[in-house]
């Protein structure tokens, strides 16, 4: 198994991709302190992993608070006996969305508050960095061991109405190669997953709203790939598991000489898009 015997805290637990790389890690073999802001979910995702055979803990804790993090990573600690993977995946979209996506209203730039930019700031990149500086002394203690960040494809290439969001996901790239520089000696490595599509509903739903488990693209009906945006044409759409085990690559021995780096995940081509192209039939044509 691919993570026999290692530790991994996963904020962001109790659902979507959190909750699915929880369940994947235990399956090879790792030992979960499942982190997440709402402990109903955080309790629901430790069900479903000893359910499975494997081991875990719900942890309670906003990841914006340093403090509260830190508790996380002591207490993961004190019930596993060390740390290995730390697994900084919680994140918030901007207030007011992906408005066509989550089906609410559009909120112009200029009217977010100070409170909104700090509620995104905090969660997508601060979360991070206190994640990272309450895993660094336990993972050099034990030898060394992973950071890996949730980015997403918003950091890359521009969504309507998350400018924000957009910012703080761009600005977990540039930490992501910082600390690779920084962090290497001590035999830490440092990378980021982007996930492109099949990421979860809940991630645009209210607080409250029940697990899906599923991607907006397996929630949406009948895949259809010859009406699918996204370039490659499979079978079956993107899922949360695609992006777990990228994930999982990048956590695992696989990837022991792989650090600052950002990895598009679930990309299907979508990235390497410009807002035009030639049709095959028609010729020229504008991307709409």
């Amino acid at each position: 198994m691919k993570l026999q015997d290692k530790v991994a805290i996963i904020t962001g637990g109790g659902s979507g991709l959190g909750r699915q790389s929880a369940q994947l890690f235990a399956s090879e073999g790792a030992r979960i302190g499942v982190v997440d802001i709402d402990p109903e979910r955080a309790k629901g995702t430790v069900e479903l992993v000893r359910e499975q055979g494997g081991e875990a803990i719900a942890l309670v804790a906003d990841v914006s608070k340093k403090a509260e993090i830190t508790e996380a990573v002591t207490r993961t600690v004190a019930e596993f006996g060390k740390l290995d993977i730390m697994f900084a995946n919680a994140g918030v979209v901007s207030r007011g969305g992906v408005p066509s996506v989550a089906g609410g209203e559009q909120v112009a730039f200029e009217d977010l508050t100070e409170a909104d930019w700090h509620h995104v700031l905090g969660v997508n990149l601060s979360g991070v960095v206190y994640a990272a500086q309450a895993a660094v002394p336990v993972l050099e203690a034990n030898g060394g061991g992973v950071i890996l960040a949730t980015s997403s494809a918003a950091s890359i290439a521009a969504y309507h109405s998350i400018a924000m969001y957009s910012a703080t996901k761009a600005g977990v790239n540039g930490l992501v190669r910082g600390l690779s520089l920084d962090l290497g000696k001590r035999g830490i490595r440092v990378n980021a997953i982007a996930p492109t599509h099949g990421m979860s509903p809940n991630f645009l739903a209210p607080a409250g709203t029940p697990v899906v488990g599923k991607s907006y693209e397996e929630v949406a009906g009948p895949w259809e790939p010859a009406v699918s945006p996204i370039p490659l044409k499979l079978n079956r759409p993107p899922s949360l598991l695609d992006n777990a085990r990228a994930a999982l690559f990048l956590v695992s021995d696989d990837s022991a000489y792989i650090s600052g780096v950002t990895l598009p995940t679930t990309d299907g081509g979508t990235l390497s898009r410009v807002a035009m192209w030639f049709d095959e039939d028609r010729g020229f044509t504008e991307a709409s």
